[in-house]
């Protein structure tokens, strides 16, 4: 994967910014569940929030941790919401 530039970046924070957050990061963290639902958000649509209700503190360690285990790419972490990009694969 490759790094977004700067005007990549702020093109996507743009378009994220109507966007509500599809998946929620509660008490149980990261787990196989919130990584699947994630990974199945991202099959259909390019850009999505993640909002962390819980784990706060961490989010920036489980933001990269979620970017790894979906092949996305961290655009922005706004508050307690992450903002992830992933390019969709062209169908046959």
């Amino acid at each position: 994967m490759t790094t977004l530039t700067f005007a990549q970046r702020r093109k996507l924070k743009k378009e994220a910014h109507h966007l509500h957050p599809l998946v929620q990061v509660g008490k149980a963290g990261v787990n196989e569940a919130v990584i699947k639902s994630i990974d199945e958000a991202m099959s259909t649509r390019e850009l999505i929030k993640i909002k962390f209700v819980d784990g706060k503190e961490a989010k920036r360690e489980l933001s990269r941790e979620i970017a790894e285990a979906t092949a996305s790419e961290v655009v922005t972490i706004i508050g307690n919401v992450l903002v992830l990009y992933r390019e969709k694969k062209e169908e046959c």
